[in-house]
């Protein structure tokens, strides 16, 4: 493969969970800057479940600390299990449940939550 074909598999992206822009180097992938991130398996396996394409390394290295925080943690099964600060955090009145408490879920539940670490959001969801 030349140089200049694998600069035309580069990729203009933007991070879908952020909204940062970056080049994907899906022709070059060891130079690719998801490739700065070491990802654990278990983090692959997850990002498989959600709706996300390519992430940029700030995102990759969230989930992958993320995962590392919910291997701590289990899914609080009862209202008196929660922990504030740590699933859920109280904005207005409303309860609004972390990014950490839908990991530990282990599903989406189709409601466009505002920290929703499956990819799935409100004005995507309207639309299906």
């Amino acid at each position: 493969m030349t140089a200049e074909s694998t600069r035309a598999k580069h990729e203009e992206k933007c991070c879908p969970r952020c909204r940062t822009a970056f080049t994907c180097k899906v022709g070059d992938v060891a130079n690719c800057q998801c490739a700065e991130v070491k990802v654990s398996a278990e983090t692959h396996a997850f990002l498989a479940t959600t709706q996300y394409d390519c992430l940029c390394k700030n995102c990759l290295a969230h989930y992958e600390h993320l995962i590392k925080v919910a291997r701590s943690h289990r899914f609080p099964t009862q209202r008196e299990m929660l922990i504030e600060g740590l699933h859920y955090y109280k904005e207005n009145g409303f309860w609004v449940f972390t990014e950490l408490y839908h990991l530990l879920r282990g599903r989406c539940c189709g409601s466009g939550c505002r920290h929703c670490v499956y990819g799935f959001k409100k004005e995507v969801l309207d639309k299906l």
